[in-house]
Parts: C-alpha cells; sequence; structure tokens
C-alpha cells in the first residue's frame, strides 16, 4: 500500500528528468498519474514504465485550450483530481540588453500563465468537492505544487525572462494558499537549484530540442557548471529522484498543514544556479 492510493495526479512535464522522476515516485506511492509532455512518443513511454495506473495527455501547454484539455480528459478518464504538479518548462537565456520581446514572452507563457490556466481548468474538481466534504465535517486535502528554480527566488544573469517567470509563479503560489485553503487544498512551491536535467546539462549541439517549431538550445556552458559546483554545500548537483523527493513531500499527507511555502531544494546553496 502507498500513502496515495486512490489519489490522481496530474504532472506536466512527465516524459523525463524531474517530472518524471515525480511521477515515478507518486506512481510508486499509489497514485493515479497522468503524464503529459510534449512529445507523444516520450510521454507514452514513460506512462508505460510507470509501476500504477496511468494515462497520458500529450499537447503544448502554451497553447490556451491544452489546459483546459487536460483537465477534461483527466476527469473523462478518472474522476476526479487530487493532485496538480505543474513542472513543465525549459530555458531560453540571454543578458536582458539582447533579449528579444519573443524570448521574455514565451517563459511567461510556460512558467506562469500555463499553471495558471491548468490551475483556473482543474478548479470546480478542486473545489466543489471540498464544498461537500466540509458540509459533512471531513477534511480531505487536495494539492498543487508549482515548480519555480532558485532563478525565480535570487534571481541568475543571463535569465531575466525565466526569472521573472519562476518569480510570477511564486507569487500565484502564495495567493492561491490564501485563496483556496478553505477548500483544504494546500498550495506550494519548489525551488530547485542545481539538479542534473536537460536544462544544467553542457550546453553543445545535440543538447537542443524543439517547441512550437522552432529549435531551442538547453543547458549551459561548462565554466558556469563547474562554478556551481563550488556553490553547493553538498558538493553536487542534486539528482531528478532527490528534487522529486520534495515535490512528494508536498503531496504527502505529511504536508497537509504547509501551504503557502516555497521549498528550497539546493544542496544547501543559498542561490545563484539555475534550476
Amino acid at each position: 500500500m502507498g500513502v496515495l492510493d486512490g489519489k490522481v495526479a496530474i504532472v506536466t512535464g512527465s516524459g523525463r528528468g524531474i517530472g518524471l522522476a515525480t511521477a515515478r515516485l507518486l506512481s510508486e506511492q499509489g497514485a493515479t498519474v497522468v503524464v503529459n509532455d510534449l512529445d507523444a512518443d516520450v510521454a507514452r513511454e514513460a506512462a508505460d514504465g510507470l509501476p500504477g495506473e496511468t494515462s497520458v495527455v500529450t499537447g503544448d501547454l502554451t497553447k490556451s485550450e491544452v489546459p483546459d484539455r487536460i483537465v477534461a480528459e483527466t476527469i473523462a478518464a478518472h474522476g476526479r483530481i487530487d493532485i496538480l504538479v505543474n513542472n513543465a518548462g525549459y530555458t531560453l537565456d540571454a543578458p536582458l540588453h539582447k533579449m528579444t520581446d519573443e524570448a521574455f514572452d514565451r517563459m511567461l507563457a510556460i512558467h506562469t500563465v500555463a499553471p495558471f490556466r491548468l490551475i483556473r481548468a482543474a478548479a470546480p474538481h478542486l473545489r466543489e468537492p471540498a464544498k461537500q466534504e466540509r458540509a459533512d465535517g471531513v477534511e480531505v486535502f487536495r494539492k498543487i505544487v508549482n515548480v519555480s528554480s532558485i532563478s525565480g527566488t535570487f534571481g541568475n544573469a543571463g535569465q531575466a525572462n525565466y526569472a521573472a517567470g519562476k518569480s510570477a509563479v511564486v507569487g500565484l503560489t502564495k495567493t492561491l494558499a490564501k485563496e483556496w485553503g478553505q477548500f483544504k487544498v494546500n498550495v506550494n512551491a519548489v525551488a530547485f537549484g542545481w539538479i542534473e536535467t536537460r536544462l544544467t546539462a553542457v550546453k553543445d549541439e545535440s543538447n537542443v530540442t524543439e517547441i512550437d517549431g522552432q529549435r531551442v538550445q538547453l543547458g549551459i556552458p561548462e565554466a558556469a557548471r563547474e562554478m556551481a559546483a563550488l556553490s553547493v554545500p553538498l558538493g553536487r548537483a542534486g539528482t531528478p529522484e532527490e528534487a522529486a523527493g520534495g515535490v512528494f513531500f508536498l503531496c504527502s499527507p505529511w504536508a497537509d498543514y504547509v501551504s503557502g511555502q516555497t521549498l528550497h531544494i539546493t544542496g544547501g546553496a543559498p542561490g545563484g544556479m539555475t534550476g
């Protein structure tokens, strides 16, 4: 038996990296997991590798209709939503004076607007059951975890757009915790430091992806990776599984009295590196 038996969790960007590690941990603990990713093949492979019940909803979260579709397909397949993890994202780095409007807007779209739309779409399924539960005198806690970064909580050179989006999602988190506490919805954020993913791997020709038909360079320069190691008291980058552990805690019953918080998962680093 797992501590999340009977729960239904949506995890965005869960085809690989931290999202996949989170989906696996929630699945191992009994949750039914809805896997979301841009790449349908990657999403299906990820879902097939999870130990528990799954379903897949692919699509670009920055398209206005996709968050509504994710929620609608989740309800059609599983009848409820108990956990929502807004994890999907990527980086488009440049110094501010060279940054385009498009690069700035795209970071806000995926890191702030997409979580807002998905939460709004899920609202009836998180709020309405709580009204009946309150009338019956019972408490059932539901969970929202928004993924931020220490770039959003401390800032990071070359990431004005990413930092702005990740900072905004912290404000969204704190506001929603106040609005939905009455419905026993715990709303928290995690701010990752240096975690080994495609975003923090070496920046080279092999580390690229395609988003909305455009080639996107991922990763950071090797010199920045070397400096990052010096800033982490634990002496190394975190693994996706270690990052997922913090998300799981906030989704678990042990976090029922935790809301409106940002949990920094950084190996002790006070700030400065990208999540």
